[in-house]
């Protein structure tokens, strides 16, 4: 199968793109820190660790489960 003309690509997001602003949308790229990293992993288990016995984390937890409809396990 034959690929399309690259050309032909560009212009079809130009299209897209040039449309969503019509619609009102902006297009709005973020970098975001990436979860595999072990700088990220170390960063979240720190955290993790510090909320794990903070009463505001019980009462969250708690707000949860009673706003869900999700069976308790």
């Amino acid at each position: 199968m034959a690929r399309a003309d690259p050309r032909d690509e560009s212009s079809k997001f130009k299209r897209y793109r040039e449309a969503q602003a019509r619609r009102g949308m902006k297009l709005l790229r973020v970098w975001v820190p990436d979860p595999r990293s072990p700088d990220f992993q170390a960063a979240a288990a720190s955290q993790a660790a510090l909320l794990r016995e903070a009463p505001e984390e019980a009462e969250a937890l708690g707000f949860i489960a009673a706003a869900s409809d999700w069976p308790e396990a």
